[in-house]
């Protein structure tokens, strides 16, 4: 066998494999034969100083030719940034339905992290063009979406290929306006740190004090 041949078999191997782990990863969609519409959730942005929390809500077909084209389809933090941007475009065009919630720096203040969270995954699924027949959720259960029948599911975007395709959503949606929002309120290095407590942050949040992106209810420790 030539080095181009062995070269090109690594490939065609390394590919099956891929293949397979994406098979795994849509297991858990498969095995439900009952239900045809099962819609992936999950969050980001819990635990930023500043800015949103966003919710994705993903739907995708159950077919394997669709899935095998969105390879290296993963959870979004073990992604490179440069992955995520390709796999949100391909997902938005693979999906039966798809979309983001949002909940902003005061409505967590108001309600709390927790409640704004479950808020903002709702808000998702009622803005999906369909309605799901299950939901697949990451570790959690939300009582505003007690109409639907919800399946939590630990390290869920790890396990499931509809909750990890939420996940890549809405880490690219909040990573956006997070870079965007560094424009507006420069000092505080929001397009590297994305709101999260870095030393370069709570340092500009001593010395700037907060901005009305900051949660106030998550920034008592640094300001005095």
């Amino acid at each position: 066998m030539t080095k181009a041949e062995e070269k090109e078999q690594k490939k065609r191997e390394k590919l099956a494999a891929e293949h397979a782990r994406l098979d795994a990863l849509f297991s858990i969609e498969t095995a439900r034969t009952d239900r045809d519409l099962i819609c992936g959730i999950d969050e980001v942005g819990r635990g930023p100083l500043a800015g949103p929390v966003v919710a994705g809500a993903v739907i995708l077909p159950k077919d394997p030719e669709v899935l095998h084209s969105l390879l290296y389809l993963n959870d979004s933090k073990k992604l490179s940034e440069k992955r995520r941007e390709e796999l949100y475009d391909r997902i938005r065009e693979k999906a039966v339905a798809w979309a983001v919630g949002f909940a902003d720096e005061k409505r967590i203040d108001e309600i709390n992290i927790l409640n704004a969270d479950y808020e903002a995954m709702a808000q998702a699924v009622s803005k999906l063009s369909c309605r799901p027949d299950l939901l697949l959720l990451d570790a959690v259960h939300v009582p505003q979406l007690d109409d639907f029948e919800q399946v939590s599911i630990i390290k869920g975007d790890a396990k499931s290929a509809s909750i990890a395709a939420a996940s890549i959503l809405a880490k690219v949606t909040r990573d956006r306006f997070m870079v965007e929002a560094a424009a507006r309120y420069p000092a505080y290095g929001f397009d590297r740190n994305k709101g999260y407590g870095t030393a370069e942050h709570i340092a500009a949040l001593k010395t700037h004090g907060p901005c009305p992106l900051h949660r106030r209810s998550f920034i008592g420790n640094f300001v005095t």
